[in-house]
This record gives structure tokens, sequence and C-alpha cells, in this order.
């Protein structure tokens, strides 16, 4: 990923209140229930979970820090 790309995406990202991992995430999920076989469901269904429950040892995901600045 050329770095300018990467910068500039992640301000958009903020700029629309999200963070890079969030957005992905979500696009990821998208193309997986619009494009998916059942295959890639329970993929999509067991990746879920297993976020879920690496939230849940760490205490959710941390709440966002504004910058100082």
């Amino acid at each position: 990923m050329p770095g300018p790309l990467w910068d500039a995406y992640g301000r958009i990202c903020e700029r629309l209140d999200t963070d890079r991992t969030n957005d992905l995430l979500d696009h990821m999920r998208s193309r997986v229930l619009e494009h998916g076989d059942a295959e890639d469901r329970a993929d999509l269904e067991r990746a879920e979970q297993e976020l879920a429950e690496r939230r849940a040892r760490k205490g959710g995901r941390p709440k966002r820090q504004d910058a100082e600045g």
C-alpha cells in the first residue's frame, strides 16, 4: 500500500468518524455477503465470533481519543 494513499484513507476515515480497521472490516463483510457462497458466509460468521471473543477478553474496543493539536 503506498504511504500517501494509506494516509489519505486514514484522514477520510477520521472525517467519517471511523478508523481504517473498522472501515476495512465493514467493506470485507459486505463483499462476502454480496458475493460469497455458503462456505464464505460460514467463515464470516466464525470471524465475527472470533472478533467478539477478542473484544470481550480485552474489555471491548477502546474508546477513540481525540488528537491534541
